[in-house]
């Protein structure tokens, strides 16, 4: 396991630089990748000949197998082949991926270079790098976006050897340590992504391997587990800006082993050039230069109303109530209401300056999926129950230990309350995945937790832990394992929430396939007036056409200049991104409307009409 988490460190390090490198070079294209990824394989190669005895021991394959021929292995590897089975049936849905991850890559490579996309989106420019440059490669070389669930797959199976050997390195004992490893990948934010595309879990693994190897380095003085933290820790920055504050535990976790950069300086010099660009800093810098604020989420603009306090306590409240939600909740609807009702006017009104919407109301949803899902009803309440279980468990005596562990161990506290004080999304307990494998050891260090393990209750929580997660896999409606489609065919009159979300989640890989059957034969460019929509669809099938984004201020001449001549227009933008209404705007760019063409976007709003425009 460490050596196959070392290479995935290094090999999206790699990655990552090379995005960066081949953009200043104006090669961002499948030949560029081509060589890139022969000059890296060659490498590869060469490292392995010289490191074959030490870092590729030879592979026990009965072991393995006798091993996951117990409760806890076999368990995680069903939900493994459930989330993996999802992945290979069905195209990716993740939202956020298709409104803007995959369409900044797309426009990056038409473009042959990273470049500050001309939209009003901002997150299509804002946000980190990471996973983009990780799925740049294959979008580039295979034309498809049907292999990229397979960096979130990866990442998934990496999470018990990580789990158990951070966890052990952190004081929780060998035994608890070892059933805990294959029980926290079971929350939901993990296993509902690991045949996803989403961001989220990308990141996980490599703030494992930052604290881990950086522990590793105090034992074993090799600068090699030094470096690897390094680079660890930079790819962590740059799956989410959010993950930011997690460097105060990676830092006192290396702070031990600081001497060892003076060991091998120009080796340093290279690795931590390298770690340079394969963090969130690239993208910090652009984001100030661009948009005078580096976050990318308004942290940098003076005159932000912040709140702490007030942020704080809501982000606590929502983050208990998301995590602590049964996966299926007939209730939701009651809640709302009941929170709508309640909750008051001012006290709203506060929380919605601080907050996206609707979070100033603390909803809750019907089911957990993986735009939504936390650590979990499942996870969250077995931990919960440890804890307090474990406090009139027969204790064993005391076990002294170093105080810089301690800080180690506790430091992820401190870190998880600076995002509470700045975090105004409306679903934090989704955006944190990285936060809570970090925080679990301080919870699992005392001695009766050990104790629980022979109880039969536990074993009895820890298989309904595994149930709903399963359950979930086989139900989400973004990959149901069953033929919901046609059994919802079957039903005279099935629910009408049901069937719409259902349906939504079935074609969002494809949502803008009406637009594009109407369009003109031979338009290769195409303008798109919108905010935070599916846009991918509109590229398929990938390097037939590009879109272009048209902003309030583009001129007639502008769309001309750019090539564009029909444009695909949202009405929603208009009164709110757009001033005016559409008609005003179709005679200022002497254009005329040549077709309405009704979408489902979104299961929340139902068919939408959108027009294609043709400038005369």
């Amino acid at each position: 396991m460490p050596t196959l988490v070392f290479l995935w460190v290094w090999i999206c390090a790699y990655l990552n630089c090379a995005g960066w490198a081949l953009s200043a070079l104006h090669e961002l294209n499948a030949g560029g990748y081509a060589a890139v990824l022969a000059l890296g394989l060659g490498a590869l190669v060469l490292w392995r000949r010289k490191n074959s005895a030490e870092f590729f021991p030879q592979i026990h394959w009965r072991k393995i197998r006798r091993r996951f021929c117990r409760g806890f292995p076999l368990a995680f590897l069903i939900l493994a082949a459930m989330a993996f089975l999802g992945g290979v049936i069905y195209p990716p849905t993740n939202y956020d991926a298709l409104a803007y991850r995959i369409p900044r890559i797309l426009h990056w490579l038409a473009a042959g270079q990273w470049h500050w996309i001309h939209t009003i989106f901002d997150r299509i420019n804002n946000r980190t790098c990471g996973i983009e440059w990780v799925s740049a490669p294959f979008i580039a070389l295979f034309k498809t976006d049907r292999f990229l669930f397979l960096i979130n797959f990866v990442s998934f199976l990496f999470l018990p050897g990580l789990v158990f050997s951070m966890f052990t390195r952190l004081g929780v004992r060998p035994r608890v340590a070892w059933h805990w490893m294959w029980v926290v990948p079971s929350g939901y934010c993990f296993v509902l992504q690991a045949g996803s595309i989403g961001n989220d879990l990308f990141g996980v693994p490599f703030a494992l391997a930052a604290v881990d190897f950086a522990l590793r380095a105090k034992s074993t003085r090799w600068t090699g587990d030094f470096f690897a933290s390094l680079i660890a820790a930079a790819l962590m920055t740059s799956g989410k800006m959010s993950n930011l504050p997690l460097l105060l535990p990676w830092t006192l976790a290396i702070l031990p082993s600081i001497k060892l950069i003076f060991c091998r300086p120009l080796t340093t010099l290279v690795v931590g050039a390298m770690a340079v660009f394969a963090s969130a800093l690239p993208t910090v810098i652009l984001n100030e230069i661009f948009s005078d604020d580096w976050s990318g989420a308004g942290l940098g603009r003076t005159g932000a109303e912040h709140r702490v306090v007030l942020r704080t306590e809501a982000n606590a409240i929502l983050l208990t109530i998301q995590n602590f939600v049964p996966p299926i909740f007939p209730l939701a609807d009651k809640w709302n209401h009941a929170m709508e009702n309640n909750i008051p006017p001012k006290l709203e009104q506060r929380l919605a300056q601080l907050f996206e919407p609707p979070a100033s109301k603390f909803p809750l949803d019907q089911m957990q999926i993986e735009e939504n899902s936390g650590l979990g009803f499942g996870v969250c309440v077995l931990l919960l129950g440890s804890v307090m279980a474990s406090v009139f468990e027969r204790r064993q005596g005391f076990r002294a230990e170093p105080v810089w562990r301690k800080c180690v161990r506790w430091s992820p506290v401190f870190s998880l309350l600076a995002v509470m004080t700045q975090s105004g999304v409306a679903n934090p307990t989704r955006t944190i995945p990285t936060f809570y494998v970090l925080l679990i050891p301080a919870l699992l260090t005392g001695a009766g937790h050990e104790q629980l393990l022979k109880r039969c209750w536990w074993r009895v929580s820890v298989a309904a832990v595994y149930a709903l997660a399963a359950l979930l896999l086989i139900i989400q409606p973004a990959r149901p394992l069953f033929p919901i489609q046609t059994i919802l065919g079957a039903v005279k009159n099935p629910p009408a929430r049901v069937q719409e979300v259902y349906s939504v989640y079935h074609q969002r890989w494809n949502a803008f396939a009406p637009a594009r059957a109407v369009l003109p034969p031979g338009v290769k460019v195409l303008g798109l007036a919108t905010f935070d929509d599916p846009e991918t669809s509109l590229w398929r099938p990938f390097g037939s056409r590009r879109i272009e984004h048209v902003c309030p201020q583009d001129t007639a001449a502008d769309l001309k200049a750019r090539g564009i001549e029909f444009v695909l227009v949202k009405p929603g933008i208009f009164g709110t991104w757009f001033a005016g209404s559409l008609d005003p705007w179709l005679k200022r760019m002497n254009a005329q409307v040549v077709m309405k063409i009704p979408l489902d976007l979104r299961a929340s709003n139902g068919p939408l009409d959108w027009y294609l425009v043709q400038l005369r």
